[in-house]
């Protein structure tokens, strides 16, 4: 009884069901095994509970390292955003200034030395044959379905998808093709001529 007693001690109070040792290699097994359910069965697919199986963990570890499963995708895909705080960035001084907001927070996270190369290496796997299913789900369900609850109105999904439309043309010509001269305009400029644009798609 003492024993026992000691042992659950020893784990301490709070420590999540199932949690193993050495904190760095649970952590690398819930991600390779978010990413191959990810791979497997696509963003709607995939499940926390699926990939806490996967990884051998309880489904609660899974979200006391990463939280719901729009962040467990996040760190396995390690992309440069959280689409739920770029939306709140966009919208949070209402819709009058979002295309600025907008603009300017892509531009910045594109022309940034850490992320984007990040960026660019998805949008290119993005775009190669046969694509990333679960990468665009996640735009989806994540990134556009935000953007147009925070439009709203009858085509608010119309306008949100507008708008990555136009993000995504700058993205392939400006940062995969190089195109001049929107490859070498300057990120300010860049910012003013975007922001009218995306103004219109997101408040009509």
């Amino acid at each position: 009884m003492a024993e026992a007693r000691t042992a659950g001690s020893r784990r301490g109070p709070g420590r999540p069901p199932g949690r193993r040792g050495d904190a760095s290699a649970t952590r690398e097994g819930i991600l390779g095994a978010a990413r191959v359910e990810f791979a497997a069965r696509g963003y709607a697919g995939a499940s926390v509970r699926a990939i806490a199986r996967a990884a051998g963990v309880d489904p609660a570890l899974v979200h006391h390292y990463f939280g719901p499963k729009d962040r467990v995708f996040i760190a396995a895909m390690d992309l440069p955003l959280e689409p739920e705080a770029l939306v709140a960035r966009v919208f949070a001084a209402g819709v009058e200034q979002a295309g600025e907001r907008l603009a300017e927070s892509f531009v910045t996270l594109w022309d940034h030395p850490d992320t984007g190369p990040r960026l660019l290496a998805i949008l290119r796997t993005a775009v190669s044959d046969g694509g990333n299913p679960a990468f665009r789900e996640f735009v989806g369900a994540e990134l556009t379905t935000r953007l147009a609850e925070g439009i709203g109105g009858d085509d608010g999904a119309l306008r949100a998808n507008l708008c990555a439309s136009q993000l995504l043309g700058v993205a392939l010509t400006r940062y995969v093709l190089g195109l001049e001269p929107i490859a070498s305009t300057s990120s300010a400029e860049l910012i003013d001529r975007l922001a009218p644009i995306l103004q219109r798609h997101l408040s009509g």
